[in-house]
């Protein structure tokens, strides 16, 4: 199946796209990391793309998107939120499932909460939605960071989490065989995050990420009243956001489909068969 590479405008920020497989299929929305983009789900997209419609923007700043100016752009999750909306209202998507990992799901859920009614079912990866899935182990120095948004603390952010050595770590941690990890990669964000001001913006939004936890009871609500169909495949080595995160979802979604894998955060580098296999037998048994 051929991938297309598209942009759209939307209120003046070009967005660019993949899109794989016919409208006629259920639509597949794929939302990424930090600090990834769409090409994080090149692999799935080869495995699916006979199966599904499936759509992968850009966030503004992240991938092929415009990177507009901070001064210019205000990036917070809910302006994303905003923008992702945006792109489904415009290519006319009225029903779709969510694929969320990473940054993808504070996201996809703002989007879900504001229209239950659209989103058919969800694939989580490594996206966090409770206390338990932010331990102090990783999160105590950016805790640090929303207390007090200090020069001093910004660039120990900005060295930590998007340092080159910084970028391949959030790659390779946690996997079993490093050597299967394509160092295109970590090659292409620090390449995307070297763009003037791209780092800066990155900063805004891991200091806005402080906003997420405060709306985890709006979700775990909304899970428990939709009760929306969850497939959930998680790397079980990730450090970032660990298995602990995981189990939690059980709580409010009795019904989830729980598959930890043994891999890191970026589960799709090395499990992409794997996911892909699960999303299959997941929509097959719902559909059955």
């Amino acid at each position: 199946m051929t991938t297309h590479y598209r942009d759209i405008t939307i209120d003046g920020t070009r967005i660019s796209y993949r899109e794989a497989g016919s409208r006629d299929n259920p639509t597949l929305l794929l939302l990424h990391g930090f600090p990834a983009s769409s090409f994080m789900f090149r692999d799935l997209i080869d495995r699916l793309a006979d199966r599904f419609h499936l759509l992968a923007p850009d966030y503004p700043g992240f991938g092929h998107s415009d990177a507009p100016d901070p001064k210019e752009f205000t990036y917070t999750f809910d302006n994303l939120t905003d923008v992702v909306e945006r792109f489904t209202k415009e290519l006319a998507l009225d029903r779709y499932a969510l694929y969320l990992q990473d940054f993808g799901g504070p996201i996809g859920f703002r989007l879900a909460t504001r229209h239950p009614d659209r989103v058919t079912f969800f694939v989580i990866q490594n996206a966090n939605a409770y206390e338990e899935g932010l331990p102090d182990s990783f999160w105590t120095p950016l805790r640090a960071f929303w207390n007090d948004p200090s020069p001093a603390n910004r660039a120990a952010i900005r060295e930590a989490g998007m340092s080159d050595a910084a970028l391949q770590w959030n790659y390779t941690h946690g996997v079993q065989d490093p050597t299967r990890i394509d160092p295109d990669s970590w090659l292409l964000q620090s390449a995307l995050l070297n763009r003037p001001g791209n780092k800066e913006a990155m900063l805004d939004l891991l200091y806005d990420y402080r906003t997420n936890p405060s709306l985890y009871p709006e979700w775990h609500a909304y899970f428990r009243t939709h009760q929306p169909p969850t497939l959930i495949t998680w790397g079980a080595n990730d450090e970032i956001f660990p298995e602990s995160g995981a189990h939690p979802y059980l709580r409010d979604l009795p019904n989830a489909d729980l598959n930890i894998l043994p891999t890191g955060h970026f589960a799709l580098e090395d499990h992409a068969d794997e996911i892909a296999a699960h999303i299959t037998r997941f929509v097959h048994r719902s559909e059955t």
